[in-house]
């Protein structure tokens, strides 16, 4: 870059009187308020043909279990249901206490399987970026059901750091570094290494318990239901509370995906190789199908009722404020004087987008057959959005919408064969290896 070329540029700015009105309220107010589409705001009405009732909004404050807080929310309903109960909800913290152990558990299993492969090498260096972050996937947040149950959110309340997890990630992710240097010091003694995990796996415990406090491993569940009548269902485990008061299987569901990149070819599997949270449970498995598909098994799901639990990419397009997902509510390109052209292929490909949280869909407005918005139950508390529900236009679902998790039963028969074919392993890197 020449100081010739500066003079250039800053002279055919410079020529534009218009640009400089724009630039003097952009840097005085944001781009956004600037490109915000006013009209395009008031037409994104929270107005829904088809929607579900659901109970309070959920917080998931400063921490990023928003997959947790989506699962569960998925569950609760049917459950609050049962116990005639508006506004009950599980344990958020009591699944965070055991995804960071068995996080910490995959992270050095993964460590000790790698001993071949350089410190300083693509894959140990991707085990060693985040070994204990907050985000997952649905996979995940069912091996950890299966694993350990569920309890009522009283049972296992919010902590402070369960709320605010950026100094308990950042002191566990130092003390997993640590730990994997000195595993792969014991490389050729696996006996002691071994061993050595063993010692470390229990420091891990002890240091969640510190931040999370320790699970429990059983509860009296007394409750009064919103009749005002009192219940006594006794002494309970929380797998024993699950068999009793849960009606959604999990394993009826499967993630599918909208992937349209060239490597991914639609009516295939694939899975993430070195994602996942349990040892020896299930790894994640993607369907990846074509937008009109995808979208279809979504709508068909809301329609009989049932939400949906998806991942997304929310920062892109979005206001939190009014709640609105929307490609058309910004003109970046005509404030900014330039092109934002790339395709949703060309995004995940290149870096610009991939799924960053995972929210419920609770709603979907339907005219002449087809989708035009869709309403989501997010879990950033009530002040965001509408009273903590956000309005998704169906282009924006076209666009940033990842996955979406859907019972079986949604499938054509030529889905669940291509369900079937054997899973493609995608490198720990790719897009679709993002946690939400």
């Amino acid at each position: 870059m020449a100081s010739s070329d500066l003079i250039h540029w800053r002279a055919d700015f410079q020529e534009e009187p218009l640009r400089q009105v724009i630039a003097n309220a952009i840097i005085k107010n944001g781009v956004q308020a600037v490109a915000q589409k006013r009209q395009r705001v008031a037409e994104m009405t929270y107005t829904f043909s088809h929607q579900i009732q659901t109970g309070a909004i959920t917080n998931q404050k400063q921490s990023g279990r928003c997959w947790l807080f989506a699962g569960l929310n998925v569950m609760r309903k049917p459950m609050a249901d049962r116990l005639h109960v508006k506004d009950f909800e599980l344990s958020q913290a009591y699944m965070m206490f055991y995804d960071k152990l068995e996080k910490a558990n995959y992270f050095l299993e993964s460590i000790m399987a790698t001993m071949d492969e350089p410190v300083d090498g693509r894959l140990v260096s991707w085990l060693l970026q985040a070994p204990l972050q907050d985000g997952g996937q649905w996979d995940m947040f069912v091996n950890l059901v299966e694993k350990y149950g569920v309890v009522p959110k009283w049972v296992m309340p919010e902590s402070f750091h369960s709320s605010n997890s950026r100094a308990m990630n950042q002191l566990m992710t130092a003390k997993l570094r640590e730990d994997a240097a000195r595993l792969r010091a014991l490389a050729r003694t696996p006996d002691q290494m071994r061993e050595a995990k063993n010692t470390m796996m229990g420091e891990i415990y002890g240091m969640l318990a510190h931040f999370l406090g320790e699970p429990p491993e059983r509860f009296v569940f007394t409750y009064e239901d919103d009749d005002h009548q009192f219940h006594d269902e006794g002494l309970l485990t929380p797998h024993e509370f699950l068999a009793r008061f849960n009606s959604v299987d999990l394993n009826q569901y499967v993630s599918v995906i909208n992937a349209p990149t060239p490597d991914k070819p639609f009516n295939q599997t694939y899975t993430v190789d070195y994602l996942g949270n349990v040892v020896g449970g299930r790894s994640v498995l993607y369907l990846n199908l074509p937008v009109e598909e995808f979208k279809a098994l979504a709508q068909r799901q809301l329609e009989d009722g049932e939400p949906v639990w998806f991942g997304c990419d929310v920062g892109k397009m979005s206001d939190r404020e009014s709640g609105i997902l929307d490609v058309d509510q910004y003109a970046y390109d005509a404030a900014l004087g330039v092109t934002l052209g790339l395709t949703k292929a060309e995004r995940l490909m290149y870096g610009e987008s991939l799924m960053t949280h995972a929210m419920v869909l609770t709603g979907v407005n339907v005219a002449d057959g087809q989708p035009n918005r869709w309403k989501v139950e997010n879990s950033w508390g009530p002040d965001a959005g509408n009273r903590g529900f956000f309005v998704m236009s169906d282009a924006w679902f076209n666009e940033y919408m990842y996955q979406v998790v859907v019972q079986r039963k949604y499938l054509s028969q030529a889905q669940l064969q291509a369900l079937e074919t054997p899973a493609r392993h995608l490198p720990p890197w790719d897009p679709m290896g993002s946690l939400a």
